[in-house]
């Protein structure tokens, strides 16, 4: 499936993400905020998180170790996501994956039997080769959609699982082969390339706010220094995406299988039934082209500065 967002505002951004339900939980606001504003929308998804656990027991029987059909279903949660993050007044945002549907499979965490599977996505060829590779898709997609934006995570993954860690790399050296006139093709140079992130005040404070509030049966609220978070010192840009934030929310419920929201929407929680704040601003920092701050010092548009 391709995207099938086509707007006019002549911006277009570009995602990457390892797992559907990923482009939510960091990016949905950021997602829900640009296809408002007229903007061409690409979410790549790496593989089908065929992986993942289940949040409740009716879900168990799609696992890897039982039916293993989880991946199937996972791509009609996406589907779904990113339909509620879609302005009801344009095109719908379509799921894209790359390499195709099922082409790589969820790597699971490091050292489990998932890691050795000969379609793990983050053990796959994806740095050194244009043959049939990660690379050779992403690429490929940078030049056929041109962005002048494209988002993914930090070096780290954010929280350090290996699909993670593995669209970081991949991103970064897709974007550098997209504009290399050496790699057969139209080289398309995309001029800034951010990692989403957590800032430490705003978990810090998100947290602090969940304390005080009214979380299922089950969930905990952990200590700050619990969750990846980066100094606020290195953010670059934060977007704002309060006016959105029912359409992030509602897109986070469709992915029900991977996680659950608070009864007020204040609180997600993945299937350790760990409380995350839902941020109304999603922060990120800029890892290639040039900042254009405001007068805070901060962007507030991704696209700010590009001409």
């Amino acid at each position: 499936m391709g995207p099938q967002v086509t707007r006019e505002s002549g911006r277009r951004l570009l995602l990457v993400h390892a797992h559907p339900d990923d482009e939510t939980i960091t990016t949905g606001g950021t997602i829900a905020r640009y296809l408002a504003e007229g903007a061409d929308v690409t979410v790549v998804t790496c593989t089908l998180g065929e992986e993942g656990e289940v949040m409740e027991p009716r879900f168990a029987q799609l696992t890897a170790e039982n039916a293993d059909q989880l991946g199937g279903y996972r791509i009609g949660e996406l589907t779904g996501a990113l339909a509620a993050l879609s302005d009801p007044a344009g095109p719908v945002l379509r799921p894209r994956f790359l390499g195709g549907m099922g082409r790589w499979r969820d790597s699971g965490m490091a050292g489990t039997p998932a890691a050795e599977h000969p379609r793990a996505f983050a053990s796959s060829p994806y740095l050194d080769r244009l043959d049939g590779s990660p690379l050779e898709a992403l690429t490929s997609i940078l030049r056929e959609t041109r962005p002048q934006v494209v988002i993914t995570y930090d070096e780290v993954g954010g929280y350090g699982h290996p699909d993670h860690i593995a669209a970081h790399l991949l991103t970064h050296a897709a974007v550098v082969a997209a504009a290399d006139p050496g790699v057969p093709g139209e080289p398309w140079a995309v001029a800034k390339l951010y990692w989403t992130v957590t800032a430490h005040g705003d978990l810090d404070a998100g947290l602090a706010a969940l304390r005080g509030g009214d979380l299922p049966d089950g969930w905990s609220v952990p200590a700050t220094d619990d969750l990846p978070a980066h100094d606020d010192a290195a953010i670059t840009t934060r977007i704002d995406v309060s006016a959105v934030l029912d359409r992030k929310r509602a897109a986070l419920r469709a992915h029900a299988t991977q996680l659950g929201v608070s009864a007020d929407g204040a609180a997600l929680a993945l299937t350790n039934r760990i409380a995350q704040p839902v941020f109304a601003e999603e922060a990120y920092v800029l890892a290639r082209g040039t900042a254009a701050p405001g007068p805070d010092g901060v962007e507030r548009d991704l696209f700010a500065g590009v001409a």
